[in-house]
């Protein structure tokens, strides 16, 4: 991996994005990529496209979701406590002794969210699980006013940012869901201007997947491609508590994922098989029996339909403050993904026979 794509990803990942406030990170997604594309433009909804060998008959799209699960003031109390909803889907467990940051116009304020401690829980209090309504935001404010001075109704929150290297190549990060996926298009089509291309590649940051896939249904209009490739985490199952029988054999280092279903377009998949095997990429294998709860869900559907692929990152205790991958497998996935629109020709034909 380059330094300056590495130095990209560690730059996304300290930039919060929580769906609907992506600005902050598709401005650094507009820099990264106005250094090679041909052509990079943000449309109504935010989606940022970067475009490569705009003009060719043989249209690629890339889908990484840039945003990442949050949270929203909605309330501040006589107190100065704050209260929040949900963006996207949490488990109000994860959230209990975090720090956090809120997002206001006059900058990040810093702020925790706890609960009562365990020595004043009484027994039945014990058993119960936590819900985020029980839970609140202390940025140490002694009043509402004071609170109000600093945080106004619908700045949004994410957990305390920051990024954070492991053994074996590893890396954990908020967020790792979906700038994984991010990176992986932008530094795809970075790769693929390298070679010689017969197709046009959209690389698209995404908006609002965590809130229903919302911005890969605009772009995947706009962009109207032929073929597109969502690129997304998936669960990896080499930890305790993950049942293989039902989740698959998902390793991290094991390389980039691709999967079989009816959400992917039978084409599209063995096309994806042969750029790893002329890549020399490994890759790992999973089955998805319905529509996924990713971008290639949208980009399938788009207009009168897209032929279809996911590839997928290896990830770790996904929706945490904790989300772990491999530094090897987003890498070999932007490799992965060059290779295979380099190796479209104009005349490609994706209906299944």
């Amino acid at each position: 991996m380059e330094a300056s794509a590495k130095k990209f990803f560690q730059q996304v990942l300290e930039t919060p994005s929580p769906s609907g406030y992506e600005e902050p990170v598709q401005r650094i997604v507009r820099e990264y990529a106005g250094g090679f594309a041909d052509e990079v433009r943000t449309d109504l909804h935010g989606n940022v496209i970067a475009c490569i060998n705009p003009g060719a008959k043989l249209r690629v799209m890339f889908a990484g979701h840039c945003d990442q699960i949050g949270l929203l003031v909605t309330y501040i109390n006589e107190g100065g406590f704050i209260y929040t909803n949900t963006i996207g889907g949490w488990d109000p467990q994860q959230l209990i002794g975090q720090r956090m940051t809120i997002h206001t116009a006059g900058g990040p304020v810093p702020a925790v969210i706890a609960r009562k401690p365990i020595h004043l829980l009484d027994e039945e209090e014990r058993k119960q699980v936590v819900k985020l309504k029980d839970l609140w935001l202390d940025v140490g404010a002694k009043s509402r006013d004071e609170a109000a001075e600093a945080v106004c109704i619908g700045d949004p929150v994410t957990l305390e940012l920051g990024y954070q290297e492991m053994r074996n190549n590893l890396a954990n990060s908020p967020g790792m869901d979906n700038k994984t996926g991010l990176w992986v298009c932008m530094e795809a089509a970075r790769r693929a201007k390298q070679q010689k291309l017969s197709a046009a590649i959209y690389a698209v940051s995404t908006v609002q997947e965590e809130i229903g896939l919302r911005g890969a249904h605009t772009s995947a209009y706009g962009v109207d491609p032929h073929v597109g490739v969502a690129v997304d985490v998936t669960f990896s199952t080499d930890c305790p508590t993950i049942d293989k029988n039902q989740e698959g054999d998902i390793k991290l280092g094991g390389g980039p994922v691709l999967h079989r279903g009816p959400n992917m377009n039978p084409v599209v998949v063995e096309r994806l098989r042969a750029a790893a095997d002329a890549a020399d990429v490994a890759v790992q294998w999973n089955a998805i029996g319905r529509g996924t709860g990713t971008d290639a869900n949208a980009m399938q559907m788009a207009r009168a339909g897209v032929a279809t692929g996911l590839v997928s990152i290896p990830n770790r205790y996904m929706h945490s403050a904790v989300e772990m991958i491999s530094l090897d497998d987003i890498d070999r996935a932007a490799d992965l993904l060059a290779a295979f629109a380099a190796g479209l020709e104009a005349s490609a034909d994706f209906t299944p026979r």
